[in-house]
C-alpha cells in the first residue's frame, strides 16, 4: 500500500499511539503495512506506559493493525497486557495467522541456522549426565534432530549415545 493511502486510512497519525511525527511504513507479514511513529517502530527508547496506547489500538478494524498490536502485546510483560491480548477479538483472517505456531530456529554459538540432519562440531568438553563419560571438544555429531519447542536444545548420538546437547555448546561444520 502506498505511503499517501496508509495516511489517508490513518488519518495522518500513528496507527498505535495517535502521534503525528516521524511517521512511516511497518509491516505486518504476511497481512499488509501499517503506519507507526518511530516510538512505535522501537526507533526511540519509550517509558513502559507507552505501550497501555495499545488497549485502544486493538479495536482497531483494520487487519493489519490488529495483528501488529497482537504480536506487540505478546512480547509485553505486565498483566494489562495479557489482558488486553486476552480480550481482544481477531478478524478470522487475523486469528488464522495468530493461531499458527511460531517457527523455531536453532542456531549454533556462531548464530548459524542450523537444520534437520546437520552436522555439528562440540565447542566445549561436557560432562554427559547419567552416561558417565565426557563428550570432548571437536567430536562431531552428525545427523542431529531440533528440539521441537526448545531453540536452545538439539539431540544427537555421541559415542553411541542418544543425548541432548545445549547450541550454544555446538557450531555448524
Amino acid at each position: 500500500m502506498a505511503l499517501k493511502d496508509l495516511m489517508i486510512r490513518a488519518g495522518n497519525a500513528c496507527e498505535f499511539c495517535g502521534a503525528a511525527d516521524g511517521l512511516a511504513v511497518a509491516e505486518a507479514d504476511p497481512i499488509g503495512e501499517l503506519l507507526l511513529c518511530p516510538a512505535c517502530r522501537g526507533a526511540q527508547e519509550v517509558p513502559a506506559d507507552h505501550w497501555r496506547c495499545l488497549e485502544g489500538a486493538a479495536w482497531t478494524a483494520e487487519p493489519a493493525v490488529q495483528l501488529a498490536v497482537w504480536r506487540k502485546l505478546g512480547t509485553l510483560d505486565a498483566a494489562w497486557a495479557v489482558e488486553a491480548r486476552e480480550g481482544m477479538t481477531l478478524l478470522p483472517e487475523v486469528q488464522a495467522i495468530a493461531d499458527q505456531p511460531a517457527a523455531v530456529e536453532h542456531r549454533d554459538s556462531n548464530g548459524t541456522l542450523l537444520a534437520q540432519g546437520d552436522t555439528v562440531v562440540l565447542i566445549k568438553d561436557l560432562v554427559v549426565k547419567g552416561a558417565n563419560f565426557t563428550a570432548k571438544r571437536g567430536t562431531s555429531v552428525r545427523k542431529i534432530s531440533l528440539v521441537a519447542d526448545n531453540p536452545g536444545q538439539i539431540e544427537g548420538r555421541v559415542e553411541d549415545q542418544r543425548i541432548i546437547i545445549l547450541t550454544e555448546f555446538v557450531k555448524k561444520s
